[in-house]
């Protein structure tokens, strides 16, 4: 641990300062598909009893109509964000006729590109602009990588932190400037370490043989059974060449040392138009078939498991947002859902991931270049098929390591982190999260450990195995209905949503070409 880190804790640990960590704020984004009662992916429109895709606060869909996601409000309070996503899957099931959700970020039983139907969001521009991109991303990069699940988690600390944390670096720019520099010193360190999530929470070692129908992948996978395909040391194959992987965007360096370089070269890459893109060209016979021939149609385009973010105005671009007010928050994306679990995700994990991220933000973080780059992008890609190898080395500043002892060095580091949090939260919640998980350090206590172990263990090939988590779940969650008032409050929301999307569509004038020059325009 470096003198400064050390520095800080000790100021950090003052009971007169507890109160700056105190007001985290989270977010969770979850998506997952809804099957039929076979297991087939379902062909329905999305269902009208949850609104507007386009303009549900809490309900949406991502790629297909029958990819749903789950939205919770920002909070600072734990339980409530988990028992807030918990209601929500409790009112989706209450609408749902026949169909059920498949909760496991890898998908089955999906045998072509044909039966994916694109989301759809009605006859506003907006609403058309999102269907197209999707309609882009099915040309690009198939239809069928993009029904693959995960959990997004926002992540900011609270206002009051910064200009404490700010005071303490001795720094005298503009906040907001200071606050871009210390969001990107965090993205920097979770670049370097997000390889201890994946094995820490990856939860996808295995496929379905469907999910490579059609496919020309070439891969690496071991047969688990007749119908199944595992990588037997594998964490994620969500985040391997099988998932949100591009080859298209190898070559695409983003500097994270800066927010205006960061800026520039994705700004770069949604104006330059790449060759493989332009065979399909924007329109055929007058119809979008992508948003434009660039290497990235939109920012959101980029696979990156973190990205800097700013809520955005409607139909403004997500980088113009960044460029003029700043860093709002930071998106974790490397996260498998959990079968095991009925949301996904728990408050064990949460905790950790504020303990993560709140080391990464403190911790350290010099500015990166393309050969760390290369080794950023090597030791992820190791994890995420061999984590649970005990032989495996990564690259630590271009030296080997072990994957093992560093995992363990993390932790011991991370520790004191938990214990200011406990302190804060007059808990011993956080340091709980980290000795649970060194206990992980035993490849065979990880969720891709303890998948491998079940399906083996009940013979089940990968679709059963899953399916019968599915229902247990669905069980335990239509067990308990929803209170008269917090089904009132969805059915609200549901209801505005459906008159917002009508106003948006009624003040509709511009024409869609126009509509799209202005965007790109900003």
């Amino acid at each position: 641990m470096s003198a400064r880190l050390q520095q800080l804790l000790e100021i950090l640990a003052l009971s007169e300062h507890s109160h700056y960590l105190t007001g985290i704020r989270r977010g969770i984004e979850k998506e997952c598909l809804r099957i039929n009662a076979d297991g087939t992916l379902a062909q329905s429109s999305h269902p009208p009893g949850l609104g507007s895709a386009l303009t549900h606060q809490n309900i949406t869909t991502d790629f297909s109509e029958a990819q749903l996601e789950l939205i919770t409000p920002v909070s600072t309070d734990i339980t409530w964000t988990l028992n807030y996503l918990e209601d929500i899957h409790r009112f989706i099931y209450s609408q749902l006729d026949g169909d059920r959700l498949w909760l496991s970020s890898m998908p089955c039983f999906i045998e072509e590109e044909g039966p994916i139907p694109i989301a759809q969001y009605g006859s506003s521009n907006i609403a058309t602009m999102k269907t197209v991109y999707r309609k882009g991303l099915s040309l690009r990069y198939g239809s069928v990588m993009q029904t693959i699940s995960g959990i997004h988690y926002n992540f900011s600390l609270p206002d009051e932190f910064w200009p404490f944390y700010q005071k303490l670096w001795n720094d005298e720019q503009n906040l907001q400037a200071f606050k871009n520099k210390a969001y990107f010193s965090l993205i920097r360190n979770f670049r370097r370490y997000s390889w201890l999530l994946v094995y820490l929470f990856g939860a996808s070692p295995v496929i379905c043989k469907s999910f490579l129908q059609g496919q020309p992948h070439t891969h690496t996978l071991t047969p688990f059974d007749e119908n199944s395909l595992c990588a037997p040391y594998g964490t994620s194959l969500r985040m391997s060449d099988l998932g949100y992987q591009s080859q298209a965007q190898n070559e695409l360096i983003i500097s994270y040392n800066s927010l205006d370089e960061y800026i520039q070269i994705l700004d770069a890459a949604m104006k330059t138009s790449y060759e493989p893109y332009e065979v399909w060209g924007v329109k055929d016979v007058g119809d979008y078939r992508q948003l434009s021939t660039c290497l990235l149609q939109i920012e959101n385009e980029f696979y990156n498991p973190i990205r800097p973010k700013r809520v955005t105005r409607t139909g403004e671009k997500s980088l113009k947002a960044l460029h003029e007010r700043g860093v709002e928050y930071v998106e974790v994306r490397c996260l498998d859902v959990n079968p095991f679990l009925p949301l996904g995700i728990d408050a064990r994990q949460i905790r950790f991931l504020d303990t993560f991220l709140l080391y990464c933000l403190l911790y350290d973080s010099p500015e990166s270049n393309h050969e760390e780059h290369r080794d950023i992008v090597s030791n992820l890609k190791n994890v995420v098929n061999r984590g649970r190898d005990p032989t495996l080395v990564l690259r630590d500043v271009s030296h080997e390591v072990s994957m093992t002892n560093w995992a363990k060095s993390l932790l011991n580091n991370i520790q004191p982190i938990a214990e200011i949090l406990d302190d804060s939260h007059d808990s011993s919640s956080y340091r709980e999260s980290i000795q649970q998980l060194l206990k992980a350090m035993d490849p065979e206590q990880t969720p891709s450990a303890s998948i491998l172990r079940q399906m083996r263990d009940q013979k089940s090939p990968y679709f059963k195995f899953t399916i019968n988590k599915c229902h247990e779940h669905e069980v335990y969650l239509r067990e308990t209905a929803l209170s008269a008032d917090k089904m009132k409050h969805f059915q609200r929301m549901t209801e505005q949503s459906l008159i917002d999307q009508i106003t948006l569509e009624e003040k509709d004038t511009l024409h869609f070409d126009a509509f799209l020059a202005n965007y790109f325009n900003q």
